[in-house]
Parts: C-alpha cells; structure tokens; sequence
C-alpha cells in the first residue's frame, strides 16, 4: 500500500465532489453536455442512424437492380439515391463512426477525465449531426447530387449539373470534413498527453496506436479533398476555370486530390476497426497480443504506404507506363503490414484456444477475418494493371470495395457493440439475438456481394440504373438483392436488441469479459475515481487489486482540487506527470456555434448569403464566447498524490493548447501543399497557359517585395508584442495596438498582392493560370481571417488584464498562427511570382 501514490483511506466527500462536478445535465439542458461518454454515445447513435438510412437506399438500389429493364425507380431518382447512399457511407458513417469510438473509448482506455478539449468534440459532434442530416434530407425534395459520391468533373461542373444538387455535396461535405479535422486534434493530443502516469508510447493500447495513426492521416489526406472541393464551387460558382480543358484546367486533377484522399481514407477507416481487433481478440483468449510491436509497425507502415497509392483509382486514365509499375508495386506493398496484422491476430487466438470464448464479438470477429482476407485477395488482384483494365467500372470492383470496407469496419464495428456496450449500458445486449444478428449478417452480406465478382467479370458495368433483361445478369442481381435483404434483416434484429436491452448510464456488470486494459475499470460520470499508475500493456491482469485500489481513490487526483472539471496531462513520450489541466463543463455556446457553422455553409449552398454570413457571425461570436472562458487563471500547485504537487497553468511547449495549435498548422500547410501541387500540375498538363503570346504579365517585382515586407514587420510586431507583455494584474494596451497592426499588415499584404494582379489585368476566369494565382490569395486570405481574429482577441486579452507574462497561452496560440501564415504568405510570393519568372 505505501507503494501507491496515495494512502488511504479517502474522505466521503471527495467522491460527492466529483459525483457533482461531472454531473450530466438533465432535461433539454442534456444538449449541453461535453462529457465524452455522453456525447461519444450520441456520436455513435448518429453515426449508426446514417448507416441504417443509407442502408434503406442500398435496398432501393438493389431492387431497382433484382431484374433487368426494371422501372421501379426513374434514371434520375436513382442517380440521386446512388450518390447520397456511397456519400453518407463513406463521409456520415464511415469515418464519424470510428471517431466517435475514439471519442467515447480513448478516456477510458487511458483512464484520463475527458479528452482535453470536450467542447471541441462536442462542436464537431453537433456541427456533424446537423450538416449532416440536412444533407440526407435533400433526397426527399430532389435536391440531392446526383455525380456519384466522387463527384467527378466535368460532369458536375455547372453546365452538366445546373441548380444546387452539386453544391450540397460540395459546401456541406467540406463542411463535415473540417468537423473531422477537429475530432482529429482532439484525439492527437489526448493520446500523446493524456495517457495516465507510467504508460509510455510501448504500453498504450492498440487502440490508442491505431486512433493516433488515424487523426494523424485526416490531418494530412482530409485537406485534399477540402481544397478539390473548394475549387470545384469555386469554379461552379465564379466560373475559375480549374477543370475546364478549353481554358487550361484539367478534370484529372480533381481525381489525383480526390484519390490522394479517397485511397487512404480507406485505411483511415481500417486502422481503427484493426486496432479494435487487435483489443478483443486478447479478452476472448485472455492471453496478451502476440507480436504487439509488429502490430505497432504495421499500423505505422499501413498509414505511411496509403498515401502513395491513390493512382491505383485511375490506371484506365493514360498515366504513363512508369507510373502504374509504381503504383501497382506500391498496392501490392500495402497488403504486407496487413497480412502481418493477420497473422498476428491468428497466433493470439492459437497461443489461447483452450480459453478462447465464442461469444458475439468473437463471432463478429471471426466474419471479418473472412471477409477481409477475401477483399484484401481481390485488392491485390486489381492491383495487378492489366487485370484492372478489365475489371475496372465492372461489378468485380463494386464487390471488392464492399467486401474491404464492411469486412474491414462494419463487423468490427457490430463487435464493438456488442463487446463495449456495458461502458455505458447498466445492461448488456442479449447473446442470443446477437448471434442471430451476426447469422443473419454474414450470410446475407456474402450472398449480396460474392455473385457481383462474377456479375462483373460478365461485364455488368457498375453505376448503371438498369440493364437488358437479355444479358444473363438477372440471376446474379436477384440473387444480390436477396442477400442484401437478409443483410438488412441482420441489421433489424440488432435494433431489435437496442430497444430491448441497451439503457443509458452505470451500475452494469464491471469486466464483464475479464479485459486486461483500463476501460473496463470502475468508473461513473467522473470516469474512473483516481488515474492509476500504470506498468504494463495489461494492467488489470498484471496488477493485483488496480480496479478496487482505483475505486477506493489510491492513485493520481482522487478529487478535484481546484474545484473543477480536471485531468492529468503527461509528457508524450514518458507520460509522466506534468500539469493538472482545468476542463470546461456543459456550455451553449459549442452548440450554438455548431449550428451557426452548419446553418453558414448550408445556406450558401441555396445563395441565401446574407442570412449566412449572420449565422457565420453568430458562429464566430460562440466560439469566441467560449473561448474567453477557458483560459482560466492559475490557482497555483495542488496536491494530485501523496508526494506530488503540480501546477494548474502550463504556457509554451509544454501545453496541451500548444500542441494543438501545431496540428492545426499541419492541416493548414497540408492544404497550402495540395494548392502546391494543384498549380505545379496544371502547369505540366498546360504550360501554353503559363506564358501565352499577348496574355498580362506579372506585377512589378514591387508588390511582392511590399507584400513581404509587411509580413516580416507584422512578424516582428508580434515577437515585440510578446516581450512587452505585462506583470501578472496589469493592463496593456501598447500589446493590444501591436497585436492590431500586425493584423493590419497581414491583411495589407493580401491587398498589396490582389491590387497588383489585378493591375495588369489578370483575369481569374479567364484561364486556369489567373484562377490559380488569385486562389493562392483565397487560401492566404482564409488563414489571415482566422489570425486577425485570434489577434483581437489576445489584445481584447491584454486591455482586460486577462493576457500577461504568465498567463498568456491566448497569445501563444495566435503567434504561432501568425508565424504559420507569414511563411505560407511568403512560400506563396516565391511560387507565385518567382515559378513563372525561371518559365521566362
């Protein structure tokens, strides 16, 4: 006992304490929840509503499909439902899914109080759900896009897609995508430093490897896609031509910034169902993970190798011969890490067979490893060039897709479930109707999709609405449709088991499958009662007595010292304990500035602009709102165990804040980079448009050397800023009129710039070169509006004695945004006007 941070026993009343403080509210005011096991539940509902809606098209589709020269549904109708049902599978189910299982598993897993930023999760949730649901709605008033989930130009450029049907897909998936990129900092940094005391980077869960894996490839892969769809309603709405072939744009280059996103988005959702197997599949042998660091590497390597496979979606294109040997090899290479994930995952169940259970999750798991092994063998099969020219925009490819991504998320997924569902279900989901769940699932997802590899290799073309009842295909799609049928049963008899047995909240069997890792500890709204010390990858098997040592408040924070919402934050390598971070409680404003945010992009989609930019101001204002509450003062060091006092406020380096900030910048440069690429390859796909005979010039060499001159003094009014911060309680509005002329000289940079393009005539629709120099001030533009912001806001700060030498993450945060868009203003100057000069 004395070896434990704290002695016992402890008072009553810290437990009241936090039994108060983390309290979930109740009635309407439930909506401003931030707990993680409350709005990670509600994520998940969500996430799941959409599969099930998504579901209910595909049996539309399939119907419409059972026999040839059907007219159950029209053309149009069923180009609409085809493209919301991949849509909402893909972007509303697919990766919320595996995000909002971070979101509710990860603080329990690492036995933290919350993630670090609960609003933020919370925002993204709300932001998700109502964009999200406005989205699929658009099925039902003839509004829904109708260019396929891919959406592929020219086809949805404004002359072949007239109305709004495209700029749903365009203005409300870009906008969901963003919300992913906010779960994903929230799950960066809760993994690297919120993990409890002793668990290093060798001993985290699985999980915990996988989720980081994941939020790190949203942060480099999601930016693509935002920037394809941002040049897309660009050109839809402005008429910049960056697709349009006449006028020196090209359609491919929407599909190389889709792919580069599309082909690890595959594996972003993948790593998270793997790391979830790689958890379960030890419980039902109850022996440790063979090969736990290969599993590690693997996970590392499938992330790495994704993003240098996104041209294996576009062999049939033309590339050059040397590109597809590349890309070819790299899709072969990519099975590799997974195979060893396999293979491991086999040698777990061998190294336990005498104890391994055949429960509903082992069930679940079982069908994935068929069904993925399956997949991953026709993955390497149309990895194999001449063998995808045959096969491509067949059926053959319609099956592999299926079998990858249900096979590979879906019965993971429905494991999951069944497997964590007592984390917050006083009563667990019922075996029986579980197994007939998984029965009814796996015969009917194979009977659906096996028939459409030879549907395929018979020439049935995918994305067609009907066919000739003379081709010999009727038997296959009305043996298809049957299966999707029993499928969809499957999935019937489970909602049947949530409405029978799942009920919200504790007092449910504790470790119900003798788990080796922390989620299953004892744990309320506060989560667990203190964190615990932690020494091994298994550490409820290896440490006799850590659930009731947890439960009677004998490790790390025992109660709330500071009166607060609280958790530990720990180094992210060592995971030794740093500070005690202070957390918001349940709040407005994150909701508010959900909607606000849903309600801005939702309502430019119908050119309603006025009416979206209040929203977008209202939008601002909440986050703004709830922004000024969380830098909350120091309140010194407090006692977190027996011989350890840690201080309550951590600015630089060493904060969670800071981090953050430093992942945002990686986003921001990741979509600065794709721009790169974007321009760099039209000017390859069309140099003539470059430097044609007559065309404006350049601006003089002075408007760039004028635009980099105000940046660097803007920089060096924000490092003077930062050294004439005041003492602790002082005013200091010489901060505040530095922080604003630095944000002055930022935004007079960009004028500089605009002005002198625009002085020669340079026209943005008038070619893809003039489109492209002016959306490099578009994306300059978009950075610099969130750095005034944050800008006034730390002088807002200063003049209310609220920023000063220690109290100055505010600041931070904004410098370190101010350094990123200095450097991408002045990278951007170079390429811009330095690229067409070594042309010349």
């Amino acid at each position: 006992m004395n070896d434990l941070p704290n002695s016992g026993p402890r008072p009553a009343s810290e437990l009241e304490d936090l039994k108060r403080i983390w309290a979930t509210p109740g009635g309407f005011r439930l909506l401003t929840a931030v707990n993680n096991t409350v709005v990670g539940t509600l994520y998940i509902g969500a996430a799941f509503l959409f599969f099930v809606l998504a579901g209910i098209l595909a049996l539309l589709m399939r119907t419409q499909l059972a026999v040839g020269d059907n007219t159950f549904l029209s053309q149009d109708l069923y180009n609409q439902l085809f493209t919301t049902h991949g849509t909402t599978m893909m972007f509303l189910f697919a990766v919320p899914a595996v995000e909002a299982l971070g979101v509710m598993l990860l603080p329990q897993m690492l036995a933290a109080r919350d993630l670090p930023f609960p609003r933020l999760s919370a925002f993204a949730i709300w932001a998700y759900i109502i964009g999200g649901l406005v989205f699929f709605s658009t099925i039902f008033y003839d509004m829904a896009p109708k260019g396929g989930w891919f959406m592929y130009p020219p086809l949805t450029l404004k002359e072949y897609s007239p109305g709004d049907n495209a700029d749903f897909w365009l203005l409300g998936i870009g906008f969901i995508e963003i919300s992913a990129i906010a779960g994903a900092i929230e799950i960066i940094v809760g993994v690297l430093r919120t993990r409890p005391p002793g668990m290093t980077l060798a001993k985290m869960p699985i999980f915990a490897w996988a989720m980081l894996i994941f939020a790190a490839m949203i942060v480099f892969a999601f930016p693509a896609v935002i920037l394809a769809t941002m040049l897309l309603e660009i050109e839809r709405t402005f008429g910049w031509p960056f697709f349009t072939a006449a006028l020196g744009g090209d359609a491919l280059l929407w599909q190389h910034l889709f792919w580069f996103f599309g082909h690890p988005e595959v594996y972003i959702i993948f790593l998270p169902a793997a790391g979830l197997v790689s958890m379960m599949i030890p419980t039902m042998a109850q022996t440790p993970l063979v090969g736990y660091r290969l599993i590690v590497v693997a996970l590392i390597a499938t992330g790495f190798f994704s993003f240098g496979l996104w041209v294996h979606h576009m062999f049939t294109t033309g590339i050059p011969g040397l590109s597809l040997a590349f890309f070819s090899a790299a899709s072969m290479a990519v099975s590799v890490p997974s195979g060893i994930q396999v293979f491991s995952w086999i040698a777990t169940m061998a190294a336990g067979r005498q104890r391994f259970r055949i429960t509903v999750p082992s069930l679940f798991i079982l069908g994935f490893l068929f069904i993925f092994v399956l997949g991953g063998l026709t993955g390497v099969m149309v990895a194999v060039v001449p063998f995808d020219f045959q096969a491509h925009d067949s059926y053959f490819i319609v099956a592999h897709l299926h079998y990858v991504l249900v096979g590979g998320m879906v019965f993971p997924l429905f494991a999951t479930f069944y497997y964590w569902a007592p984390l917050v279900s006083s009563r667990m989901l019922s075996e029986r109707l579980g197994k007939w769940t998984f029965g009814l699932m796996f015969i009917g997802f194979n009977t659906a999709f096996f028939p459409m590899h030879i549907t395929g290799l018979s020439g049935m073309p995918r994305r067609v609405w009907t066919y000739p009842g003379n081709l010999g295909w009727d038997i296959l799609n009305t043996i298809s449709t049957v299966g999707a049928f029993i499928m969809a049963a499957g999935v019937l008899v489970f909602i049947l088991d949530l409405v029978r047995n799942f009920r919200f909240g504790q007092g449910g069997v504790q470790n119900p499958w003798n788990a080796g890792t922390l989620e299953f500890l004892p744990n309320d709204v506060y989560s667990t009662r203190s964190i615990p010390h932690v020494t091994s990858r298994e550490p409820v098997w290896d440490q006799p007595g850590l659930a009731e040592q947890v439960d009677q408040g004998l490790h790390y924070l025992p109660n709330a010292p500071t009166g607060g919402r609280e958790t530990l934050i720990t180094s992210a390598i060592e995971a030794k304990p740093q500070y005690v971070l202070q957390m918001p409680g349940p709040s407005w404003s994150h909701l508010i500035a959900a909607a606000g945010t849903a309600a801005f992009f939702l309502l430019l989609t119908v050119k309603q602009v006025n009416i979206a930019i209040a929203c977008g101001v209202l939008a601002i204002g909440a986050c703004l709102f709830w922004t000024w509450q969380l830098d909350r003062p120091s309140q010194g060091e407090v006692q977190v165990a027996r011989n350890l006092r840690l201080p309550t406020y951590i600015t630089g380096p060493l904060s969670h804040s800071w981090w953050a900030m430093v992942v945002l910048m990686l986003v921001s440069a990741s979509l600065y980079l794709s721009y790169v690429f974007a321009y760099l390859y039209l000017w390859t796909v069309s140099p003539e448009v470059w430097a044609p005979a007559g065309s404006p010039g350049l601006p003089g060499i002075a408007y760039p050397a004028i635009s980099a001159t105000l940046l660097v003094v803007g920089t060096g009014l924000v490092i003077a800023s930062g050294k004439m911060l005041p003492q602790p309680g002082r005013q200091s509005p010489s901060v505040a009129a530095l922080l604003a002329l630095a944000a002055a000289a930022m935004v007079a940079a960009i004028a500089v710039e605009v002005w002198g393009h625009l002085g020669t005539g340079l026209d943005p629709a008038a070619s893809s070169y003039g489109a492209m120099v002016f959306m490099a001030s578009v994306l300059e533009g978009q950075i610099a509006f969130a750095v005034v912001i944050m800008c006034l806001f730390a002088g807002a700060r200063a003049v209310t004695r609220q920023l000063d030498r220690d109290r100055r993450v505010t600041f931070d945060n904004a410098a370190l945004l101010y350094y990123y868009a200095a450097a991408q203003g002045l990278f951007g100057l170079l390429l811009i006007h330095g690229f067409p000069r070594l042309l010349g």
